[in-house]
């Protein structure tokens, strides 16, 4: 399977969110294919790569959350107005994130992906922002449908 992280379009697609919302950080995050564990796959903006050493179990963190409820979720004020231990969030610490707006991905109906933006300020992310990350999620479902569900690219 390529990396997603080697497909142009979603480089487009999260390069091109991360300069419209004016954040700092842009990232994807799947379900395993095997086993509930939840990994981030590409980001942008990103100040190191543990990134891609984070793994968190299904309805922990917020890409585990997400995709166990299949909503969106914003953080406005990092550590101040979250649900459970600072620790179970890795990727705002790891990314030094405040705040961050995140959205599933679904795929056959099911929620399997999250994307995320996320700045390193407080920040409170107006609809028209929630609505760009929301649209941007769209095209990545659409364009890593066949990646996702086997078809590879």
């Amino acid at each position: 399977m390529t990396e997603i992280r080697e497909l142009p379009a979603v480089t487009e697609i999260c390069d091109g969110l991360l300069k419209k919302a004016g954040c700092e950080f842009v990232a994807l995050a799947f379900q395993n294919e095997v086993g509930p564990d939840v990994r981030w796959h590409y980001a942008t903006g990103n100040l190191n790569d543990k990134y891609q050493r984070i793994s968190v179990r299904f309805g922990k963190g917020i890409a585990g959350k997400i995709i166990s409820t299949g909503s969106p979720m914003m953080v406005s004020e990092f550590p101040n107005d979250i649900f459970g231990k600072v620790t179970d969030h890795p990727i705002m610490l790891a990314e030094k994130l405040v705040s961050c707006y995140a959205v599933p991905l679904f795929f056959n109906g099911s929620p399997k992906g999250v994307l995320l933006v996320g700045k390193r300020s407080p920040y409170t992310f107006p609809e028209s922002y929630q609505r760009m990350v929301k649209d941007s999620a769209e095209s990545l479902e659409q364009l890593l449908r066949s990646h996702i569900l086997g078809g590879g690219a």
